[in-house]
């Protein structure tokens, strides 16, 4: 169970930084954009730490509040969740 969690939190983490470096290129080539909302489901599904590196390598969403303030609760209450609940896995 354990290595699958962990395969799956990598891969959201990467889908993260991925939609947010792809967002950010969208927007230098003046087309159509990934939705604030997708973003944000994409975090809450595990990836808010790759949001998080995205936004900040790549400079983008860093000026938004919900980002800046958003992104980071997100990550805060999926690790509490998973130093919560990963100890049951644990044993």
């Amino acid at each position: 169970m354990m290595e699958w969690m962990s395969g799956y939190l990598l891969a959201v983490t990467f889908l993260g930084w991925l939609l947010m470096g792809l967002d950010k290129w969208k927007a230098r080539q003046h087309t159509w954009r990934i939705k604030e909302n997708t973003l944000f489901l994409v975090a809450l599904l595990g990836g808010a730490a790759g949001c998080l590196i995205g936004m900040y390598m790549f400079r983008h969403k860093t000026r938004h509040m919900r980002f800046v303030w958003g992104m980071p609760l997100i990550l805060a209450g999926e690790i509490f969740l998973l130093l919560y609940y990963g100890r049951r896995f644990l044993v």
